[in-house]
């Protein structure tokens, strides 16, 4: 502590690290006491944190292609929360902040789409070539080969294909940044539109990387697959069909990846550099306080350490996991903690949504939420816990059925408890309805 004079003797409060304080004497300052850094985000937290952001570069790089990827949504959900949801927690890559800053993405074995036209089956033949199980006969695949040759190919060897389906081809190239060292991909598509009468040659509509004749195995025909090796790459055909008056139809598909570079960014290991590169993990939560979700036993070892250890980080952090039950419940407090734009800043706790409307109704009732200012609702009706992913909660609601609704409030990555709330539409003339 030292007494100021001068221009400082009129200073009070703190700048920087020092402190000036008005006293009897004079002025005097002192260095403000060093205060440790904890970090914000539980291991759950952080879990979902590492995976999103490679989750969100890679999804980009399909440059809007997926559009319409995943059946079923109508409306509820964007494509882009349907890709988040289907490959968070299933196929884990994490990625440090250095690589998300750089504009880095990792090719991983994703799914793309989800539908219910059958998956077209992808592997690797004994020449290392990708390819499908699309069998197109006899025909070679040349620089003559039209696209009606193909179609009728296509059609006649493979059940259920018909004149107007699509098959589209991604193809993936990882690559390393030679000075950076930041991990890059770049995915391009192709197309091709069945038709049996398009005179068009094959190879100026759609290529030959992802549409050659392949030797099939156990048979003296030729099937679909790439005209090259893949190596540090990821591949895809996808089968797509515009069904008259309904939606969209797509095949359920997953990349095939060949990729050195992905070991680097899975496992325990990965996930441990990625977290610290976000100010690590948060390991002063009680994990003796009712109320956290349940995963069972915690590990022995530190947090972020071992298959045990993620359990018992899990299963503190799950604050919804009062009305998820079970491991389950546990797993989703974690994740809908996070998996938003990954801000640091912020609540520790967050106030959970509050729900009015008629709980018990003859033809309709509407329903209407409030939350923490400046935070997000999301809601589902399904009776699924709510996460990130789920639909944004914007204006009221109207049921026409019973229904149970929940909803979570997140507010700069943390998320409240679940609000959940059973709506019972009655036939009976009084309109009551049973609890």
């Amino acid at each position: 502590m030292a007494k100021v004079t001068g221009v400082g003797s009129q200073m009070s409060g703190k700048v920087g690290q020092i402190i000036y304080r008005q006293t009897k004497y004079g002025t005097v300052a002192y260095e403000a006491k060093a205060k440790s850094s904890v970090p914000q985000r539980t291991e759950g937290q952080m879990q979902i944190r590492t995976q999103w952001s490679n989750l969100a570069a890679v999804y980009k790089q399909f440059n809007s292609t997926l559009k319409k990827g995943f059946e079923g949504l109508n409306g509820q959900m964007s494509d882009y929360n349907a890709f988040i949801q289907a490959n968070t927690n299933v196929v884990r890559v994490y990625v440090p902040k250095q690589v998300r800053l750089n504009g880095g993405s990792v090719l991983a074995p994703y799914q793309i789409t989800r539908g219910s036209l059958p998956s077209i089956a992808i592997s690797k033949n004994v020449d290392g070539v990708l390819v499908s199980d699309i069998s197109v006969g006899s025909l070679a695949i040349g620089d003559s080969t039209t696209v009606a040759e193909f179609s009728a190919a296509v059609i006649a060897f493979n059940e259920g294909w018909q004149n107007g389906d699509q098959i589209t081809f991604f193809y993936g190239q990882q690559s390393v940044d030679a000075v950076t060292g930041i991990p890059r991909a770049r995915i391009s598509g192709w197309k091709v539109v069945l038709d049996t009468t398009d005179a068009m040659p094959l190879n100026e509509v759609a290529g030959s990387i992802g549409f050659a004749s392949v030797q099939g195995s156990g048979s003296s025909g030729y099937v679909l697959g790439m005209s090259q090796t893949i190596s540090d790459g990821a591949a895809v055909w996808v089968h797509s069909r515009d069904a008259s008056g309904s939606e969209l139809k797509v095949s359920t598909q997953y990349m095939y990846v060949d990729s050195s570079v992905l070991a680097q960014f899975q496992g325990d290991g990965a996930f441990g550099s990625a977290a610290d590169s976000y100010g690590g993990i948060n390991t002063s939560a009680v994990f003796l306080q009712p109320g956290r979700g349940n995963t069972g036993t915690t590990g022995s070892g530190s947090t972020g350490s071992g298959q045990s250890g993620n359990s018992g980080g899990n299963g503190s952090s799950g604050n919804t996991g009062d009305t998820g039950g079970g491991t389950t419940g546990g797993n989703t407090g974690g994740n809908g903690q996070t998996g938003e734009n990954g801000n640091t800043e912020g609540e520790t706790t967050v106030s959970a949504p509050v729900f009015s409307g008629e709980t018990q109704f003859t033809e309709s009732t509407q329903v209407t939420m409030t939350g923490p200012d400046g935070a997000t609702i999301y809601y589902t009706t399904d009776g699924t816990t709510p996460t990130s992913a789920s639909s944004v909660y914007s204006e009221t609601i109207t049921l026409t059925a019973t229904t149970t609704v929940k909803a979570i409030a997140i507010k700069d990555g943390v998320s409240s408890e679940v609000t959940s709330r059973l709506y019972t539409k009655s036939s009976n003339d009084d309109g009551m309805g049973q609890d």
